[in-house]
């Protein structure tokens, strides 16, 4: 997998953008997207700092919670989730002709896929350079009502973002609301192993 490390080739990869046939897109996507690869290479510790009764206790509450963004190329960017010992999670952030995707891959110690991965959805609205949000797609819903998981259909996944401030991640559908915090100010070192589960 190619690596392609900011900010060294953040300028030239927005150039190229065109090119890969991502078109023009709103503003606030592309400097949302920019802003994200200026940050590749590094990694950075969070804190969950919602309440809702269900997390409490939960890994995200009490373990150690890293994000690493690690991969990034013209259009794709690929984001590791460290949270204590379980690396099964990638956020992968693609830039295409309609606006951005987040999916959320999820794998076994293996490399093989879990059951419930390659969910998300893509932007309906424009969003800022700060924030951009991704209602389930139809692929998700399906998943969800095949295994079980009917109340996720109407999940909304956000990414909010204050470069030099903090990241956020955020779920939210009726009666939920998830949110972890990463703080950019101050990176964070990862032992070479640390680099998730790959298929």
């Amino acid at each position: 997998m190619k690596k392609i490390f900011a900010p060294m080739l953040f300028a030239s990869a927005s150039l190229q953008a065109c090119d890969a046939g991502t078109g023009t897109l709103p503003t606030g996507q592309t400097a949302f997207f920019d802003s994200l690869f200026t940050l590749c290479g590094q990694a950075f510790e969070g804190q969950m700092v919602s309440d809702d009764e269900v997390d409490i206790g939960s890994d995200w509450d009490v373990r150690r919670v890293v994000m690493h963004v690690r991969d990034c190329e013209e259009n794709v960017i690929r984001i590791p989730l460290h949270v204590a010992d379980d690396h099964s999670r990638t956020w992968i952030i693609t830039r295409n002709s309609n606006g951005l995707r987040l999916k959320h891959d999820h794998r076994h110690e293996d490399g093989s896929e879990d059951a419930v991965t390659q969910y998300g959805g893509d932007t309906v609205t424009d969003g800022t350079a700060q924030r951009q949000e991704f209602p389930a797609d139809m692929y998700s819903k399906d998943l969800f009502e095949r295994e079980g998981l009917d109340v996720s259909v109407d999940n909304v996944w956000a990414m909010e973002m204050s470069l030099g401030d903090i990241f956020a991640y955020e779920l939210s559908r009726p009666n939920r609301f998830f949110r972890v915090e990463f703080d950019l100010e101050n990176p964070v070192v990862l032992p070479p192993d640390a680099w998730g589960y790959e298929g």
